[in-house]
């Protein structure tokens, strides 16, 4: 029998634990934009997370009995906590399994509700198969985080309120996808009660399991999951999840980390609140909708989903977030190595601001400088290269070049003429005590390595720029010794970030 989830969500058990949260306009956004955006701040739940919805609307509809045997949950953070405070209220016991890269401000919470925290696996796939495993050595019940229609159910309330908040005029309701929970519920209430107004999802490009999973017409599995917004990285979604997104959503955007890391810096702007990265992943859709279409005059609402940041992950953010806003160019240039060129250079440049200049003498005859430049957007960049190539100076946008952005910027002046058949590729590995240690064993294969850059950005990953000297003959035991090693990496060897900069 198909399920009403109209009727479910009008009579969801959500207000013993969640409360109604405020739908807000983010003023300096709005005026940015040139559209009516309005926040809703479900990062002022209990938990600071709408996931409380779901898990206590599951719990409360379970039978006496079933709590009794107590329930069994994975989580990257959100729904733990949920579950935990849900727990805590209706009395039964909570085992939580988190994977290993859970930032620690979510265990603690977890945990300071009186659940038992398992800690395994690097994403939420590893933790949901301990918890099913757990599952089958207990007895309990398990509370799924997104693919359960009571869970659904509970999510749903919030486009209920969305659309009493808002009685007048409203064009679409962005929602961040993970498993698909979320946007599942809040369709299921929309497109029945208020069929025009669009239901737009939003993924990071390194999680986008839904988006890819409506374009095959069927659930996929990601190799792999972004852990930078660790709230939604799923590598499959949900069953129901998937064939509501299917009947309810009109569109997903795509955003990537540096979108991400502007729009916390814009709900910040407008509220003094900072998110999480899947909670400000609404906002950044809203963003590269607007820029996408064009439109002006509209109102959207934008689910702020969640606010349970690490502290040092903000380092990273805010050197990110002048990027993602296009605020910020980098550039790599190159001039003669003689009196006045650098001078030339500068006039050029005219009254911008300079963020970061990065310059080391390596060769005679020219110079390579990797330099940042306050803009005011990409076309002020565009205008600034085409400004220096009138110029003859020859430049290169670094904008988008993760590598760059990454490692080169800390690592700059470091040409070495002695390293014979250097190749460079960039790896990530998830971050945990012990984890570079770990790596460095690994990269012991026999070939020398002649760079080595890691730095600590307060994410849920690690990121190392390695340079090996492997000889052309032993390019197959290389690739071997890649598929052995395990970790995502990118050959970096054709970069010009690193022809400029690194290479010999």
């Amino acid at each position: 029998m198909p399920v009403d989830y109209l009727q479910k969500i009008l009579t969801a058990k959500v207000y013993d634990v969640a409360v109604e949260t405020p739908l807000e306009l983010a003023a300096t956004l709005s005026a940015r934009l040139g559209n009516r955006v309005l926040l809703k701040r479900e990062d002022q739940q209990p938990v600071f997370s709408f996931k409380l919805r779901g898990a206590y609307n599951k719990m409360a509809h379970m039978s006496v009995a079933e709590r009794a045997r107590g329930v069994i949950a994975a989580s990257a953070g959100n729904h733990a906590q949920g579950v935990a405070l849900a727990a805590q209220r209706l009395g039964c016991s909570a085992t939580i399994v988190m994977p290993v890269t859970t930032p620690h401000i979510k265990i603690a919470a977890v945990e300071a509700r009186g659940a038992h925290v398992v800690l395994h696996g690097d994403s939420y796939s590893d933790a949901y198969d301990k918890a099913q495993q757990l599952l089958a050595e207990t007895g309990g019940t398990f509370v799924h985080p997104y693919d359960d229609p009571e869970v659904i159910a509970g999510q749903g309330t919030i486009g209920m309120e969305i659309l009493r908040q808002c009685q007048g005029p409203l064009d679409a309701i962005f929602v961040a996808i993970g498993g698909g929970g979320l946007i599942s519920g809040v369709a299921s209430y929309v497109k029945r009660v208020r069929p025009d107004v669009r239901v737009i999802g939003v993924q990071p490009e390194d999680s986008d399991a839904m988006a890819r999973s409506i374009k095959a017409g069927r659930r996929i599995v990601l190799p792999h999951v972004g852990l930078f917004a660790d709230g939604v990285a799923v590598k499959q979604v949900g069953r129901e999840t998937f064939r509501l997104a299917r009947k309810y959503v009109d569109d997903i955007v795509l955003v990537d980390t540096d979108a991400i890391c502007a729009a916390l810096k814009d709900v910040f702007e407008d509220t003094r609140s900072i998110l999480e990265p899947a909670g400000a992943l609404a906002i950044a859709g809203v963003k590269a909708w607007v820029a996408q279409t064009g439109v002006t005059g509209r109102t959207f609402a934008a689910i702020a989903c969640g606010a349970n940041m690490n502290f040092d992950r903000l380092r990273f953010v805010a050197e990110r977030a002048e990027l993602g806003e296009q605020r910020e160019a980098i550039i790599a240039v190159t001039i003669p190595e003689r009196p006045g060129s650098f001078r030339k250079f500068c006039a050029l440049l005219g009254k911008r601001s300079v963020t970061e200049f990065n310059y080391r003498y390596a060769d005679p005859a020219v110079a390579h400088l990797f330099v940042g430049i306050e803009v005011a957007d990409r076309r002020e960049t565009e205008q600034l290269l085409a400004a220096l190539a009138r110029g003859r100076i020859d430049a290169y946008d670094l904008t988008d070049n993760e590598m760059a952005k990454l490692h080169v910027r800390h690592l700059v002046g470091g040409h070495a003429p002695a390293a014979e058949h250097e190749i460079l590729y960039r790896f990530e590995f998830p971050e945990r005590p012990g984890a570079l240690m770990r790596f460095l064993d690994s990269m012991s294969a026999g070939w020398n390595i002649s760079l080595f850059h890691y730095r600590n950005h307060g994410a849920d990953y690690g990121r190392v720029l390695v340079g090996m000297q492997v000889p052309p003959g032993e390019s197959a035991q290389f690739q071997r010794f890649l598929d052995r090693l395990g970790y995502d990496y990118v050959d970096e060897s054709s970069n010009p970030a690193y022809r400029m900069f690194l290479g010999r």
